[in-house]
C-alpha cells in the first residue's frame, strides 16, 4: 500500500504541511455534516414529515445550498489540489509558499463563517441571493453574506497559488524534467480555481457594494455574473472527481492509463477547452435571448460532457485491459476482481453510476425547449442530486479515506461498514431522485415549499414528496455514519505508525502485468449507453410534457 503514488507522497510531506492539511480537511468536514444536517431538515420539510413553516423552510434551503454546494465542496478542493501538487510532482517534498495556503484558510473560513452567519441571523435568500427578492430591510444584512462568498473567490484565488508553485518549482530548481499527468492535472485545475474565483468577485462586489448602498442597484449585470460563476463552480467539481477516480484506480489496483502521460495530459488539458465556453445555456431562461444564442447555448451544451467521458474511457479501458490480464473472463467479469472491500473503490465505483444517472437526466435540462419548463420545478434537485452528492462528494470522501489516515497516523474507522455505505447512499439516492424527477415531470415547484395549495395540488405530488423524503432519509443516515467516521478517524481514533494506518485498505496489485493484446467493450459500451439513455430521457420529458393537462395564456415561461 505504502508504495502508491499518493501515499507515498503523503507520508513524506513534513509536519507543517500536514497541520495545515489538517486544517482544511477539518472545515471541510465541518460544513459537509452541517450541509447534510440543512438539506436533511429541507427534504424533510417538503415531505411534510416535520412542519416547517415557510420563513425556516426557506433557511434551511439555502443553508444546505451554501454550505454543501460552496463551502463544503471548495474548501475539499482546496484539500485536493495541494495534495496532488504535492504528491505527484517529481522533487516536490512539501507545500511550497505554506504561509500563503495558510492565508487562503482563514479568508475561505471568514467567508463560512459570514455566509453561514447571515442565514442564522434571519436574513430570507435563496443560495444564489438574487437582488431584486432582497428587501430595504435584508440589504444591509445581506451584505455580509455576499462579502462571504466573495471572501471565499478571494481564498480560492489564494490557494491556488501554492498548488501551482509547488509544481513549478521543482522544475525551475532542475529537479524535474517534465510533469507526471496527475501533477499537470493539478496546474489545471488550480487554473480554474483562478478563473472560478475572479467569476466571483465579477458577481458578489457590486452585491456586496450595492448591499452596503454604496452603488446602485446591480439589476441584470448580477444575473450575468451568476451565470458565469455558477458555470465554473457547476463543473469544476466535475474535473475534480475525474482527476481523483485517476489517482484513486493508480492507487487501489496499481493500474496507470495505457494510453500514456502525454495523452491524459491533453484530455485535462481540454476542460480548459470544453468548460469556459459552454455557459450559454445557463442563460435559457433570460427573456428575449436572441435565437442564435439559444441555438449556440444547445450546441455548445452537447461538448460539456466531452472531457469527463474521455477521462472515463481511459480509465475503464485501462483496468479492464490490465483485469483481462490478470486472468479477468466473460464481458463484466473484470469488474468483479475489483478491490470492493476497499471503501475508496467502493465510493468511486458507485459515483461512476450515479454520474450516468445524473449526466443522462442533465442533457434534458439543457435542451432549450425543456429547460423552461423544467428548471422551476423539482426535476433540478431529483437529478441534481446524483451529482453534487452521489458522484462528486463520494470520490471526495473516497480521496479523504487515504488523506485523513495519512495525515494524522490515526486508523481509519471500519472499512468494512465504509465499503457498504456507497450502495446504502446510492440506493437512498435512487428513491430521492425517482421521486423528485417525477415529482419535476408533474409540475411540482422547486422553491414552493408548501406545495399542498390548500388541498388543490394533485395527489401525485404529495406522493412524489413522500418519495423524496423516503430518499432522504436513507441517504442522511449512510452520510451521517460517513461523517462520524471521518471525524472519528481524524481526531479520536487509535494512533499506530503512519504506512500500518492505511494498510488495512484491502489492495489488487495489477500495475506490471505483461497486458498483451486484450480487448476492452465495457468502456465504450457505458457510452453508448448513456447516449441512448440521454435521447430516452428527453423524448420521456417531452411526452410527458405535453400530455399534462395544463394550458398557458399570455406567453413567456
Amino acid at each position: 500500500m505504502q508504495n502508491s503514488t499518493l501515499v507515498r507522497g503523503l507520508l513524506a510531506l513534513p509536519g507543517q504541511d500536514k497541520s495545515l492539511l489538517k486544517a482544511f480537511v477539518f472545515m471541510a468536514v465541518l460544513t459537509f455534516g452541517l450541509g447534510i444536517f440543512y438539506g436533511t431538515a429541507t427534504a424533510f420539510g417538503r415531505a411534510g414529515f416535520i412542519d416547517l413553516d415557510a420563513e425556516r423552510g426557506y433557511q434551511f434551503m439555502t443553508l444546505h445550498g451554501v454550505t454543501i454546494f460552496f463551502y463544503w465542496l471548495y474548501f475539499v478542493q482546496a484539500v485536493m489540489v495541494l495534495v496532488l501538487a504535492a504528491s505527484y510532482t517529481e522533487g516536490a517534498d512539501r507545500i511550497a509558499l505554506r504561509p500563503l495556503a495558510w492565508i487562503a484558510f482563514a479568508v475561505m473560513t471568514l467567508g463560512f463563517t459570514l455566509s453561514e452567519g447571515a442565514m442564522l441571523a434571519g436574513v430570507s435568500i435563496l443560495y444564489n441571493a438574487p437582488p431584486e427578492v432582497i428587501t430595504d430591510h435584508d440589504q444591509g444584512p445581506v451584505g455580509y453574506f455576499y462579502l462571504g462568498y466573495l471572501l471565499l473567490g478571494v481564498g480560492l484565488i489564494i490557494v491556488a497559488l501554492p498548488a501551482i508553485w509547488t509544481a513549478v518549482k521543482p522544475r525551475l530548481d532542475g529537479k524535474c524534467d517534465t510533469w507526471s499527468a496527475v501533477a499537470f492535472a493539478a496546474v489545471a485545475f488550480a487554473g480554474l480555481l483562478i478563473v472560478s474565483g475572479m467569476a466571483a468577485i465579477n458577481a458578489f462586489l457590486p452585491a456586496a457594494l450595492w448591499a452596503f448602498k454604496l452603488t446602485e442597484n446591480v439589476g441584470m449585470t448580477y444575473q450575468m455574473g451568476w451565470n458565469l460563476l455558477f458555470h465554473n463552480v457547476h463543473y469544476l467539481p466535475l474535473m475534480a472527481m475525474v482527476l481523483l477516480w485517476y489517482v484513486l484506480v493508480e492507487t487501489t489496483t496499481g493500474v496507470k492509463s495505457i494510453f500514456g502521460a502525454r495523452f491524459s495530459k491533453i484530455v485535462f488539458a481540454s476542460y480548459l477547452v470544453f468548460v469556459p465556453p459552454t455557459s450559454l445555456y445557463h442563460m435559457f431562461l433570460e427573456p428575449n435571448l436572441p435565437p442564435l444564442l439559444l441555438l449556440l447555448g444547445s450546441v455548445l451544451s452537447l461538448f460539456i460532457s466531452v472531457p469527463t467521458v474521455l477521462v472515463f474511457l481511459v480509465i475503464v479501458v485501462s483496468l479492464e485491459v490490465h483485469a483481462r490480464a490478470a486472468g479477468a473472463r466473460g464481458l463484466f467479469g473484470w469488474i468483479g476482481l475489483l478491490p470492493w472491500k476497499n471503501p475508496a473503490m467502493a465510493a468511486i465505483g458507485m459515483a461512476v453510476v450515479n454520474l450516468a444517472l445524473g449526466g443522462g437526466f442533465s442533457f434534458v435540462l439543457i435542451s432549450e425547449r425543456l429547460a423552461p419548463l423544467l428548471s422551476d420545478t423539482f426535476f433540478v434537485p431529483g437529478y441534481f442530486h446524483f451529482l453534487t452528492l452521489g458522484a462528486v462528494s463520494l470520490t471526495f470522501i473516497a480521496a479523504l479515506l487515504y488523506i485523513i489516515p495519512a495525515i494524522t497516523g490515526r486508523r481509519l474507522w471500519r472499512p468494512d461498514i465504509l465499503a457498504k455505505l456507497p450502495f446504502a447512499v446510492t440506493a437512498g439516492l435512487s428513491v430521492f431522485a425517482a421521486g423528485g424527477i417525477w415529482g419535476g415531470y408533474m409540475g411540482v415547484p422547486r422553491r414552493v415549499f408548501d406545495i399542498t395549495y390548500g388541498g388543490e395540488a394533485p395527489e401525485a405530488w404529495l406522493i412524489a414528496m413522500t418519495l423524496v423524503g423516503i430518499g432522504a432519509t436513507i441517504m442522511a443516515l449512510a452520510m451521517a455514519v460517513y461523517v462520524y467516521a471521518l471525524g472519528i478517524s481524524f481526531l479520536t481514533a487509535t494512533k499506530a505508525p503512519a504506512e500500518e494506518s492505511i494498510r488495512n485498505l484491502t489492495r489488487v496489485t495489477w500495475g506490471g502485468l505483461s497486458l498483451g493484446r486484450h480487448k476492452a467493450w465495457t468502456g465504450p459500451l457505458a457510452v453508448l449507453v448513456l447516449v441512448i439513455g440521454m435521447y430516452a430521457f428527453s423524448g420521456l420529458a417531452f411526452e410527458i410534457m405535453n400530455n399534462l393537462p395544463v394550458a398557458i395564456e399570455g406567453g413567456g415561461h
